[in-house]
């Protein structure tokens, strides 16, 4: 048993004592200590505002300085040691640490710091802090808002100098948004970023539905979004996270096999898994083709810059297939990485591992407090004015009697007595009106005052009523969310695939035969409301024995199909007179016998479209017949697969200002094109009255428009189609969108003759009072109709004559197209 001496001095003699302290006892006591302050003032974030000590105490200093997003950046060795000598009893080097993570990027989905400067790469640190500079981003703001209105605790800084935030007002989830990694003593956490739109979605349905499952809320969360994008694999991972606060996933970087010249291909990569750098992908590379591992790279170039962002191009020796190059990549690289999900964070001060429900609800909890805080606090301050409102008005009412009450007192203590006795005013009111100028007892100021009055009694009522119903609360702050998503929030950027990652190769198993990926026949199909989805073709369903579920489920209404194979091109037609050729080997895969469009990915996910744009039609690019286009002004093109050449994005019509394609579909010589208007007009004519063009031509005319009218719809009806129909839809464009379902008929396409190009069509629909337009059309076999969130809607029975009128439908319909064949 140790022992502790200290000693005295008194005088000459010199007092000492000795005490015994037990080992074991006291470094019990200091670990314990040590590992509380590492837990809860360090390295785990609070699951209300997601921020750690340090990270809430930097955004909180940033905004006590003023830095705001309008103003100026400052060195960012200012803003460290301001937060170092009022706020946070750790040095420097900690701080600037977490200063520069909350700017970078490519760490944070959302950025909360504007810096300025070299803040580092994923391959490289940043630049010491007196050569950057910062100021708080827009989102930010979100986070510190309203902490003047007592919304929060206050608690001492380190030495008792200063208040700082127990917590930040947060007016979004941010754990879930940006995400979290620290490493405490016993436990760690490392949390996903999302997307900020979708998690606000969730806590709102969470807050209106409080039983609500994650499976529900998943319908809202799908996944983790990455700040970087790439794509994730495999998702049953991230359901066990969801659900019990730990999960790994696999994520991939976005690759395209792109033409690097006339013979030669590439591999390019445009994204990268979570915070892997592009100098690691290339170092990993280098060390797999030295040891023979890796075989048919040729060469791998960096050419990421400021203005394109990433861009990794893998060279592909001559006689490599590239995908099978890009497996081997997958297996061997961090092109495909893990991410183990573990939800620790502090709720109560306490640690606890916490699924989506869980840490969404903590959120919602925590903001309902908020605004609950700053309701109470804005009606107090709103009575306060009001009572010396009140009396402000009453001395007006006989302002010569309040001067000569107040000229005729001995001093101030008198004359505030007096006041409170002629008038009937509180000490308060009494106090007001004595230190307020004489010039605001105007006739102009009893207007204003009177104004305010009524102002404040309105703001008054409605914050007593916000604060009596807990539904008008939850609504608040819903509404609140809300207002953040749409100022904050962005497009997903991370794909996610319902696919399995790559499984870990034998040693023993040969290179080449064992990385080859299986070009197996497939479809790939496109639904109306923009899915799609792989299909395995088999010898049992090769012959067109693909089929849907007996019961019909999201989605499965199918634009259109290609068969082609897993590692081959297929061609995407946009409303911009693009064709974007790429391959369906990342596709979700789905049972051939039973294919669900729900389990898709969403196409603008999966390719890269601008904004605005929308893909029509997806084609065959080989041994197929040529491309018919239609367009909203009327104008039809053939384009001849031949001249669609090998690049991965081409241009194959040349649309006029304010065009755009409505419809795109293989038609050969014995096929009919098919217009349907806006004034219920349908011209049908023969596909080989439109001669081939080339890629840079405009087209020809198509169909004449009456005045005013567009063109809604644009189909083609092959030889074999015996049982094609004409489904249109009528609404009125004075309606509010959704709220009038219109009326929709189902007519024979032989009820219409046909006619020549150019010409202006028959009547396709007699339009009821109160519609004066075709809102849809859709000209195909097998008609199935879906509203705009893919859910079923039922059409009415065919065998309507062309000209009649529609019958009325149920529930508006957002896309029409056939069902899987």
């Amino acid at each position: 048993m140790p022992s502790r001496s200290s000693s005295s001095s008194t005088g000459d003699s010199t007092v000492e004592r000795i005490e015994d302290v037990d080992v074991s006892a006291e470094m019990q006591g200091s670990y314990l200590e040590y590992a509380y302050s590492v837990i809860y003032s360090r390295a785990l974030p609070d699951a209300r505002d997601g921020l750690k000590p340090v990270q809430r105490r930097i955004l909180f200093q940033m905004a006590d300085m003023g830095l705001r997003p309008d103003r100026g950046h400052v060195k960012s060795a200012r803003v460290v040691g301001e937060v170092m000598g009022k706020l946070h009893p750790h040095g420097d080097t900690a701080i600037y640490d977490a200063l520069v993570r909350l700017a970078q990027p490519f760490t944070m989905r959302v950025p909360l710091v504007d810096g300025h400067g070299n803040f580092g790469s994923l391959d490289d640190g940043p630049a010491a802090p007196r050569y950057t500079e910062a100021r708080l981003a827009p989102a930010a703001l979100a986070l510190t808002e309203h902490l003047d209105e007592d919304v929060v605790d206050f608690v001492p800084n380190y030495d008792g100098q200063f208040q700082q935030p127990d917590v930040l007002p947060a007016a979004y989830p941010n754990l879930l948004v940006n995400g979290a990694a620290g490493i405490a003593v016993g436990m760690a956490t490392n949390m996903a970023p999302h997307n900020l739109i979708e998690v606000v979605a969730a806590a709102i349905h969470l807050l209106n539905n409080p039983d609500a499952t994650v499976e529900e809320l998943m319908e809202f969360v799908p996944g983790p979004d990455l700040p970087g994008g790439g794509i994730i694999v495999g998702l049953d991972g991230i359901k066990d996270a969801y659900t019990n606060g730990r999960g790994t996933f696999r994520t991939r970087a976005k690759v395209a096999v792109e033409q690097l010249g006339p013979r030669r291909t590439g591999l390019v990569v445009t994204e990268l898994p979570y915070l892997v750098g592009p100098e690691r992908i290339i170092e990993k590379i280098k060390d797999a083709v030295n040891s023979k591992k890796l075989t048919g790279i040729s060469d791998v170039t960096d050419l990421t810059d400021r203005r394109n962002g990433l861009k990794l191009v893998i060279g592909i020796k001559t006689g490599f297939d590239a995908n099978a190059v890009l497996e081997q990549l997958y297996r061997l690289t961090p092109l495909e990485d893990s991410f183990g999900i573990n939800n620790v964070a502090l709720v109560g001060g306490q640690p606890q591992t916490l699924g989506l429900r869980e840490l969404l609800r903590v959120y919602l909890e925590h903001r309902l407090s908020v605004v609950t805080r700053r309701s109470e606090f804005r009606l107090a301050r709103r009575r306060e004015r009001l009572h010396l409102v009140e009396g402000l008005l009453i001395a007006i009412l006989d302002i010569d009697e309040v001067i000569q009450v107040i000229r005729t007192s001995d001093d101030s203590e008198q004359a505030r007595g007096r006041l409170q006795q002629v008038f009937d005013l509180s000490e308060v009111q009494a106090e007001y009106i004595l230190e307020l100028r004489l010039r605001r007892l105007t006739k102009f100021s009893r207007i204003e005052l009177e104004a305010e009055r009524d102002k404040l009694q309105a703001e008054i009522a409605e914050l007593v009523e916000l604060l009596g119903d807990e539904n008008l609360l939850k609504a608040q702050v819903a509404k609140e969310l809300d207002a953040a998503a749409e100022t904050y929030g962005t497009p997903r950027r991370t794909l996610l695939l319902n696919g399995g990652p790559v499984q870990p190769r034998s040693r023993a198993a040969a290179v080449a035969a064992d990385l080859q990926i299986a070009d197996a026949p497939c479809r790939v199909f496109l639904s109306a409301t923009g899915r799609m989805v792989r299909a395995e073709l088999t010898a049992d369903v090769a012959g067109g024995g693909i089929v849907i579920p007996a019961r019909r489920s999201k989605h499965d209404a199918i634009r259109s199909s290609v068969d082609t194979t897993t590692r081959g091109d297929i061609g995407a037609v946009t409303t911009a007179g693009r064709l974007v050729r790429f391959s369906p080997v990342d596709l979700p895969s789905v049972p051939a016998n039973a294919v669900q469009l729900a389990a898709g990915t969403r196409v603008d996910q999966y390719l890269p479209l601008e904004k605005g744009e929308h893909v029509v039609a997806i084609v065959p690019l080989v041994d197929a017949p040529p491309v018919a286009l239609g367009t909203q002004q009327g104008v039809v093109k053939r384009v001849a697969a031949t001249e669609l050449g090998n690049k991965h994005d081409i241009e194959v019509i040349a649309l006029k200002d304010g065009d755009r394609v409505i419809g795109a579909a293989p038609a050969s010589d014995g096929a009919e094109l098919v217009f349907v208007t806006t004034d219920a007009q349908l011209l049908r004519f023969d596909a080989s009255s439109v001669r081939p063009q080339g890629r840079s031509a405009g087209g020809m005319a198509g169909i004449r428009l009456g005045d005013g009218a567009d063109v809604v719809a644009f189909d083609v009806v092959g030889p074999s189609d015996f049982d094609a129909v004409v489904v249109t839809v009528a609404g009125s464009t004075s309606a509010l969108t959704g709220a009038d379902a219109g009326s929709a008929k189902v007519s024979p396409f032989t009820e219409f003759p046909a006619k020549g190009r150019a010409t202006g069509g028959v009547r396709a629909q007699r339009l009821l009072k109160g519609e004066d337009v075709i809102a849809l059309a859709w000209v195909g076999s097998d008609p199935r109709a879906v509203g705009t969130d893919g859910s079923v809607r039922q059409l009415p029975e065919g065998g309507a004559k062309r000209d009649a009128s529609g019958s009325p439908l149920d529930a508006v319909i957002g896309a029409v197209g056939t069902s899987v064949r």
